[in-house]
C-alpha cells in the first residue's frame, strides 16, 4: 500500500505527505517551490508566516486519531467520512484486503483528485478514465443500504457490476455520517451522471443525499430528505446564504440535492472545515464555541458580512434546534488568488434528540451554554464580538422560523412530524 503521496492544488505541488507507520502519524513537508506562492492553505496550523521563516514539516501526533486519523487538519479534512469509509472497506474486502491494511495516506491516494476542495493526491487508485454512462438513483440506492447494513452476503452477491463501480465512484468522496453522492445533474432533463466527470454540457455539480438508508448511529427519521428541505426554504427565508438545493423524488423517497459550493465556475476551491483549520476536534462536542469560531475568522481577517452571517446561523440554529453544530459543519473556502471566505452554509436541518448524545445539547456554545439558550445569551455573545445588529438578525430568523407549516408543507412532511419538530423550536422570546 502507498506509505507516501504528492499533495497538489491548482496543478502546483504543494508538498508530500509520508505515513509513518511506527508513529502512526503522517509527516507533511511544504515544497519548497510552493514556499512564494503567497498562498496560505492553513493559516492558523500550518501557517506560511512559520513556513517562510523554515519550517517546512509538520506532524502532529498528539491530535486524536478517531478525528484526525494522525494527519494535519489541512490533509484529514480530504479524508473519507463514515460512509466513503465503509464503501472502500467493501471495496478492500473484494480485493482480499483488510480495511487495516489501508492506512490514511492510502485512503487519500484513494480520493485522488475526486475529494471536495481543492486538494489532490497522487499516486491514485483505480480506473483513469470513467465512462460518462448514466445512474440509476434507485440502483445507489440499494448499494447504499447495502454497505451501511455491511452485510456478509454483500460481496459475493452483488452481479451489477456497473451499479457498484458508480456508488464506489460516487459515494466515496463526499464527508459525512449519511450515505450521499457526488453527481452530475440536468435540472432540465432530470438526468443523473457521475459527478467525476468533469464539463458535461448542461450539468452542474450537486450533492445528493440519499432517503431510505438507515444509519442507526444517527437514528435518522424517515424522510429526512424532506425535513432538510423544509430547513433549507426556511434558512433561506431568515437570509442564510445557502446554495441552491431541491428534493429528487424517485421511488416515493424524496433525496435531498444540494449544488457544490466547492467548484465555481468549473474551478475548483480550496476547503476547510473549522475542525481541520484550527484542529477544534468535532468529536469533543461543548468543547467549543461560537465566540472561538468568530475569533478564528477575525484571525483570517474574514470580512464584517461574513462575521455577521455565522451569527445569523448560530441564531436560527438555536431556534429552529439544529443541535449538529459541531466545528465540520463551518467550511471556509479560499479561491487560486488566496482570498478566504466563509463558504455557503449546510447539513441545516433539525437535529435534536434529548436521549442522543450528539444531538441532546449543541455542539457548540453559546455565552458559554449548550442548553437552555435564551435571549440574554445570543445578545451578550453578540455585543462580545461586535455583532452590530443582534435584534434585527434575531427578529428576520423568528419571522422565518414563524412560517415552519409553511414550509412544511412545501417539502411534503407529515402533520404529526410537523407539529413535533415545531413543538421543540426556541424561537428566543
Amino acid at each position: 500500500m502507498n506509505t507516501i503521496a504528492a499533495v497538489k492544488i491548482w496543478n502546483r505541488k504543494l508538498g508530500a505527505v509520508l505515513w509513518d507507520e511506527s508513529k502512526n502519524v503522517g509527516v507533511f513537508e511544504f515544497d519548497k517551490n510552493f514556499i512564494d506562492s503567497g498562498l496560505d492553505l492553513s493559516p492558523i496550523t500550518l501557517p506560511m508566516s512559520e513556513v517562510s521563516k523554515g519550517r517546512r514539516v509538520f506532524s502532529f501526533p498528539f491530535l486524536n486519531f478517531e478525528t484526525f486519523k494522525g494527519l494535519p487538519g489541512l490533509l484529514a479534512d480530504s479524508l473519507p467520512d463514515k460512509f466513503g469509509n465503509q464503501v472502500i472497506d467493501a471495496w478492500l474486502a473484494r480485493q482480499g484486503k483488510t480495511a487495516q491494511s489501508f492506512n490514511p495516506v492510502d485512503r487519500l491516494c484513494y480520493i485522488g483528485k475526486r475529494g471536495m476542495g481543492a486538494l489532490e493526491f497522487e499516486p491514485e487508485s483505480g480506473q483513469q478514465m470513467i465512462p460518462s454512462n448514466a445512474l440509476e438513483i434507485e440502483a445507489l440506492v440499494e448499494f447504499a443500504k447495502e454497505v451501511l447494513a455491511e452485510r456478509a452476503s454483500f460481496q459475493t452477491n452483488l452481479k451489477d457490476e456497473k451499479g457498484f463501480s458508480d456508488i464506489l465512484q460516487v459515494g466515496s468522496s463526499a464527508g459525512g455520517a449519511r450515505a450521499k453522492a457526488i453527481i452530475a445533474y440536468n435540472q432540465k432533463t432530470g438526468e443523473v451522471r457521475s459527478g467525476q466527470i468533469d464539463g458535461l454540457e448542461g450539468f452542474d455539480y450537486w450533492l445528493i443525499k440519499f432517503d431510505g438508508v438507515t444509519n442507526h448511529q444517527l437514528g435518522d427519521p424517515k424522510g429526512y430528505g424532506n425535513i432538510e428541505y423544509a430547513y433549507y426554504l426556511m434558512a433561506t427565508a431568515a437570509g442564510i446564504n445557502m446554495m441552491e438545493s431541491e428534493l429528487k423524488i424517485e421511488n416515493q423517497r424524496a433525496h435531498f440535492m444540494t449544488k457544490r459550493f466547492d467548484r465555481q465556475n468549473n474551478q475548483k476551491m480550496h476547503m476547510q472545515t473549522l475542525c481541520g483549520l484550527a484542529h477544534f476536534d468535532y468529536n469533543l462536542p461543548g468543547s467549543y464555541s461560537y465566540e472561538q469560531a468568530l475569533m478564528v475568522m477575525r484571525q483570517m481577517q474574514l470580512p464584517y458580512p461574513d462575521m455577521e452571517e455565522l451569527y445569523r446561523r448560530m441564531i436560527f440554529n438555536v431556534m429552529a434546534r439544529n443541535q449538529d453544530d459541531h466545528t465540520k459543519n463551518i467550511s471556509f473556502l479560499m479561491n487560486s488568488d488566496g482570498k478566504w471566505s466563509l463558504s455557503p452554509a449546510y447539513d441545516v436541518t433539525f437535529a435534536f434528540n434529548p436521549s442522543n448524545f450528539w444531538l441532546k445539547a449543541h455542539q457548540m456554545t453559546v455565552n458559554g451554554k449548550k442548553v437552555n439558550i435564551e435571549l440574554n445569551d445570543v445578545v451578550t455573545l453578540a455585543k462580545n464580538v461586535n455583532i452590530k445588529r443582534p435584534k434585527q438578525i434575531i427578529d428576520e430568523c423568528r419571522k422565518s422560523i414563524l412560517k415552519w407549516d409553511e414550509f412544511a408543507e412545501k417539502a411534503l412532511i407529515s402533520s404529526a412530524q410537523q407539529k413535533e419538530i415545531k413543538s421543540f423550536f426556541n424561537l428566543l422570546m
